[in-house]
């Protein structure tokens, strides 16, 4: 199983895909593309595009997982980030590729155990949890190597959850209860 993560953004988009090795999971490639303020909106959003676009054609991901658009204090960031979304997610779209959202602190937290983690701790975890040499590239790529990990994680908890019998109440039933009351709180 392969899953592409995007961390999207008009001025910075990254891209991270895992594969499963046995009950591991590995970097297949991360990349970023960069898009400059001066370049028009359509010329900004079609570089997106062909970022994932092309990740989809050379590696054939199952399912695409994209950070969804937070509550910014600045609402002129959180439109652009959208933007920037919605150039991926059309490029998944275009593939009939399934696609997952989730939060910035659901990221964090599947990754580095708590949903206020920093930027070098999701990095720190993204290095350790990939067995990675060294830190990715940059923010953009750890973050959506780290958005194709909670899917990862999500997934595996679906799974054992669909095969416990009715009423059981394991592990995997506490980790998604947890997580389902915490999204109710925002």
């Amino acid at each position: 199983m392969r899953i592409l993560g995007i961390d999207p953004g008009l001025a910075s988009t990254g891209v991270g895909i895992i594969e499963r090795h046995g009950e591991t999971w590995r970097q297949v490639v991360a990349r970023d593309v960069r898009t400059a303020p001066s370049a028009s909106m359509p010329a900004r959003l079609q570089r997106i595009y062909d970022l994932v676009e092309g990740c989809i054609r050379e590696f054939s991901p199952d399912a695409v997982s994209i950070e969804s658009v937070f509550t910014a204090k600045n609402i002129r960031t959180a439109i652009l980030m959208a933007h920037g979304r919605g150039a991926a997610i059309l490029a998944a779209s275009n593939a009939k590729i399934p696609v997952f959202e989730y939060s910035p602190a659901e990221i964090k937290s599947s990754v580095a155990g708590k949903g206020s983690a920093s930027k070098t701790q999701v990095m720190q975890m993204v290095k350790v949890l990939l067995a990675l040499p060294g830190l990715p590239e940059n923010d953009h790529q750890a973050d959506a190597l780290a958005c194709a990990l909670t899917h990862a994680f999500r997934a595996k908890l679906r799974e054992q959850l669909a095969g416990q019998p009715a009423g059981e109440m394991n592990e995997a039933k506490l980790l998604l209860a947890q997580a389902r009351r915490g999204r109710r709180r925002r």
